[in-house]
């Protein structure tokens, strides 16, 4: 397994008038065979060129815009400026709007999982939050902004870690009503006991507890292997990289509002409290919502080059 990752984002999860104070670490890293392109003649890295596809010819970056296919072969073209006056405001904060039984969500809606580790005063509450959902085997469903993406998450007790694992939205999944799938049901789908009985004893005869290393990237394994063998017999080649720019950290205040737990399950918030009391007083400005799209501000160009 790899080693601890740097921290990717901090903000808070939270819910009511909770706040969690988080760090977002990567739960996943990329062991795949990476190709990379270079000259024959000189060894150079490779890169990609801006091609006119009609003419086959390369353009200047300038002369590129953005558009959105409405039919076939119509664009309408949004200025970079258009782009970002719509781009969701980061909040630093993982907003739990519901919580469902784990169960509930298909494994097809899976798309990236992020370690979330406590920070300042988090660990008790943090703590708190992971114990309650596996009790209650639920998870939370929220939505959250990382690098000017917004993403819905499913927020999952996993261990001794909460794990928020980015979920695809609905309108990209696709439908499986055009495949010619059996129908539902032993009964429907023409199965009998008897062959059921004997597929439970397969199953049960290949059963085995889940070991991950157990299973390898074989491909990579071959692939390595050779490298090793060329690198011992001196095969190699000098490859001088442009350099990169060091990455660019962003962090956030959070204060820690632990003690507001009792009132939230109370009174579902200070608005509630205000009420019973006569008063007008709005809730804590660490809970209020973002504004609407149309009023949300531009992200820096800087964040807008970071991929989630």
């Amino acid at each position: 397994m790899a080693g601890a990752s740097r921290v990717l984002w901090k903000g808070a999860i939270s819910f009511g008038l909770v706040h969690i104070p988080v760090s977002l670490h990567s739960a996943t890293t990329d062991s795949g065979i990476d190709f990379d392109w270079l000259d024959k003649r000189s060894m150079d890295p490779v890169g990609y060129k801006c091609i006119n596809k009609k003419t086959g010819k390369e353009i200047d970056k300038a002369n590129i815009v953005k558009g959105i296919a409405y039919e076939d072969g119509k664009y309408v073209v949004l200025t970079d400026e258009e782009i970002a006056a719509v781009y969701p405001r980061s909040t630093q904060s993982i907003d739990i709007e519901s919580f469902v039984k784990a169960s509930e969500i298909p494994f097809v809606y899976l798309d990236r999982p992020y370690y979330l580790a406590p920070i300042g005063k988090g660990q008790k509450v943090y703590a708190l939050l992971r114990e309650t959902l596996l009790k209650s085997q639920r998870i939370g469903l929220a939505r959250v902004v990382i690098q000017t993406k917004q993403h819905l998450a499913a927020l999952v007790p996993s261990g001794p870690a909460l794990v928020l694992n980015l979920l695809r939205w609905g309108a990209d999944i696709r439908s499986w009503e055009d495949l010619n799938l059996p129908a539902e049901g032993s009964k429907a789908a023409g199965l009998s006991e008897r062959e059921l009985a004997m597929a439970s004893q397969l199953v049960d005869d290949m059963s085995a507890k889940w070991d991950p290393s157990q299973f390898r990237d074989l491909f990579k394994d071959e692939v390595m292997a050779l490298v090793d063998k060329k690198v011992q017999a001196g095969q190699t080649e000098t490859v001088l990289q442009p350099e990169e720019e060091a990455p660019q950290s962003k962090s956030a205040d959070i204060i820690d509002l632990t003690e507001l737990l009792q009132r939230s399950l109370r009174g579902k918030g200070a608005k509630g409290e205000d009420k019973a009391d006569g008063k007008s007083g709005k809730a804590a400005p660490a809970a209020s919502k973002a504004k609407p799209a149309a009023a949300r501000k531009a992200a820096s160009p800087a964040a807008k080059k970071r991929a989630a």
